[in-house]
């Protein structure tokens, strides 16, 4: 019997001893995770406020904005013009509202205009709609022949003009 406790003994001394140090290792490695872990959550949350601050940030300066705005409106409108323009030249302003970007309403504003362009090369008149879309225009069969005609004529005169001027140089 005494030899089977040895035995044992050993057997259980050399496994926790064995053990111990894979656990140890395990334990470390299971650490340094909620440590990474604990640091990506901070990271999160520093990244939200910083996030709110600017938010807030950008509102105030909104605010400024829409209070300079108003404050130069009312005074164009009581008169007090001759003050709001002697602190700022008037190019520099229109260069700043160049620079500003668009309106919704200014560019839905700027869209809706349709004008009517004749390219000179093929006669023909193009729909162009605010920026420069083309747009097609829908026309009977009769009336499609009669703008291939008058455009194959004004092709036939760009042609000869530019061939003229060719010959005079």
């Amino acid at each position: 019997m005494g030899k089977e406790k040895s035995k044992k003994r050993k057997r259980s001394s050399s496994k926790s001893s064995s053990s111990s140090s894979s656990s140890d290792s395990s334990r470390e490695k299971k650490k340094l995770r909620k440590l990474k872990k604990k640091l990506k959550k901070e990271q999160k949350k520093t990244e939200k406020i910083l996030k709110k601050k600017l938010k807030e940030e950008k509102k105030r300066m909104k605010k400024m904005r829409r209070s300079k705005s108003s404050s130069c409106n009312r005074d164009e409108s009581v008169g007090n013009n001759e003050e709001a323009s002697a602190d700022i030249p008037l190019e520099l302003m229109e260069k700043s509202k160049a620079m500003a970007p668009m309106t919704k309403e200014e560019w839905e504003k700027r869209q809706s205009v349709i004008r009517r362009v004749m390219d000179e090369e093929t006669g023909r008149y193009r729909l162009i709609k605010g920026d420069g879309e083309v747009l097609e225009e829908i026309v009977s069969r009769d009336r499609h022949k009669e703008i291939n005609r008058h455009a194959t004529l004004a092709d036939g005169a760009f042609f000869q003009a530019q061939t003229v001027d060719r010959n005079k140089l």
